[in-house]
């Protein structure tokens, strides 16, 4: 996160923390003039009661004085009722400006920062630097809770003025106040959504009957008081079809595709950090129900993803969120923590996509699955859509960054070009033919075997990478290994080399093999 854009946000709260500090001292002057302003009133209803009451012969000295008093007190009344109403109508006008602002910033901190900390999140299961700047964020969302709350109690106050005042609605613009204050609820319900957020994502490739791990973080917990009372959060898991059932309907039917052990976890509060979070780390998915495939689909292209959940109440219990009807789930377009806004009260995350897999030699093909969604699918899909083809040059990026995340040392231009060949098979063409604008399909990534193999490209570099991670890291490192060279490029180096010279490159016919050469 740039330098710049930490500055101006916090330069931003700060302001509309001043405002707000500003419009609270203006109510308290303000609820004083009406207090005096009452007592005026009531002053008022005495002197008349007085005059009515017959006890003052009309015309006497002494009535003419109570009229006089009383002729002084309505003039400061309808004085002081002017300024009442200029006064609550300019901090009515002024909270509508800040209102305005503070959605602003609560955009560009939840739609463009938060949701780029997840984006990123997502590009570090390829191998991509991480950042992780969630507690910035978890200040800044903090600062917007406590904006947003102050607010809505000046709001009330200026209500209660009005109430006080008895201003007929239609007759100032105090009528805006209902209209504020279900604005800033509508700020205060997205915030609080959004900033349930999987801190810690639970592995995409996940096997049955083996132990896993997820963080859930509340990042206004503690602001909103909701760590006094820590919320049970529950996680399930959830199919592309029940996933794309929840983004339309806004929540289901008590269903899930599978059942997870250790699945219920109390949020704890941690005062050193200040955060409010729960960590599960001992689930377990003991068994999962698949849908039904079609043509050349595997159960290494099914898709999934767990979903998280709570519910509890802010505001001593004016805000609840927890669901009231017969559904267990409320889940947000792909990407997003947040649950759509038809959704019933109860906030919910849920995890970038999953494979569910029974046996280890089905992992390389559920991490192409994997692998594909984390760098190609758009923000904001439809779960979990991803494009059936894309530039070749865009994969090789992805796998320039998986391979050095895994082995230390990334691919060279002249690695890509020969891993290009392979993956189009460029036999006649050579392994220097230029791919930058090819576009690589999904079948050629990893559903059609290579010519002559039994194998996918895919199984190929995964199989290389594998081995060159376990036992070849160090020589890779030291760029002792060659490695990407073809059968002619490595009869060619060793013309031109000294005798003795030897190299050692990936077998093209054995998967996680190597030739040597001399």
């Amino acid at each position: 996160m740039a330098n710049d854009t930490i500055y101006q946000i916090q330069q931003q709260l700060n302001m509309l923390k001043k405002s707000t500090q500003e419009c609270g001292v203006e109510i308290e002057k303000t609820r004083q003039m009406q207090e005096h302003h009452s007592i005026n009133f009531y002053k008022h209803h005495q002197i008349s009661v007085q005059l009515d009451s017959g006890q003052f012969q009309e015309n006497s000295q002494e009535y003419l004085r109570w009229k006089e008093w009383r002729d002084k007190v309505a003039a400061e009344l309808r004085q002081s009722f002017n300024n009442l109403k200029l006064q609550t109508s300019t901090l009515a006008n002024r909270h509508l400006d800040m209102i305005k602002q503070v959605k602003e910033l609560q955009y560009r901190v939840l739609d463009q920062e938060l949701n780029k900390w997840k984006r990123e999140q997502q590009l570090s299961g390829n191998g991509a630097p991480f950042s992780n700047n969630l507690d910035t964020i978890q200040k800044w969302c903090e600062d917007l809770a406590e904006i947003i709350w102050l607010n809505r109690q000046q709001i009330r106050q200026l209500e209660m003025i009005q109430e006080g005042l008895n201003i007929p609605s239609q007759e100032t613009s105090m009528n805006i106040l209902p209209e504020l204050s279900d604005g800033l609820n509508v700020l205060l319900d997205s915030l609080v959504k959004s900033s349930f957020v999987i801190e810690k994502q639970p592995p995409q490739v996940l096997k049955t009957n083996t132990r896993f791990s997820a963080t859930i973080r509340l990042l206004v917990g503690t602001k909103l008081n909701v760590h006094m009372s820590p919320p049970v959060v529950t996680a399930s898991i959830i199919s592309e079809s029940q996933a794309n059932s929840l983004l339309r309907a806004g929540h289901t039917k008590k269903t899930s595709s599978g059942d997870i052990v250790n699945n219920k976890q109390t949020m704890e509060y941690h005062q050193a950090t200040g955060q409010l979070s729960v960590s599960f780390r001992n689930m377990s998915l003991k068994k999962i129900k698949r849908a039904e495939k079609k043509g050349t689909e595997s159960v290494m292209d099914e898709k999934f993803a767990l979903l998280f959940w709570s519910e509890f109440s802010i505001g001593n219990g004016e805000f609840h969120y927890q669901d009231t009807k017969d559904s267990e789930t409320s889940a947000s377009r792909q990407g997003s923590s947040n649950c759509p806004e038809n959704s019933l009260k109860k906030v919910c995350a849920p995890s970038l996509p999953v494979v569910v897999i029974v046996h280890g030699n089905q992992e390389p093909h559920a991490w192409a699955t994997i692998l594909w969604d984390n760098a190609f699918a758009e923000w904001g899909r439809q779960p979990f859509l991803v494009p059936e083809k894309v530039p070749w040059m865009q994969v090789a990026n992805t796998l320039n960054m998986k391979f050095k995340a895994s082995c230390g040392r990334g691919l060279t231009e002249e690695n890509l070009k020969f891993l290009a060949g392979k993956a189009f098979s460029f036999r006649n063409m050579g392994y220097n033919a230029d791919c930058s604008n090819l576009m690589i399909t999904w079948s050629q990534f990893c559903k059609e075997p290579l010519p002559d193999r039994s194998f996918t490209f895919w199984e190929w570099f995964y199989a290389v990478m594998k081995l060159t991670k376990e036992d070849l890291r160090g020589m890779w490192i030291d760029g002792a290994l060659l490695g990407f060279v073809s059968r002619q490029q490595a009869e060619e180096f060793l013309q031109a080399s000294e005798v003795g010279t030897f190299l050692i490159r990936f077998s093209d016919s054995e998967l996680g093999g190597v030739t040597v050469a001399w």
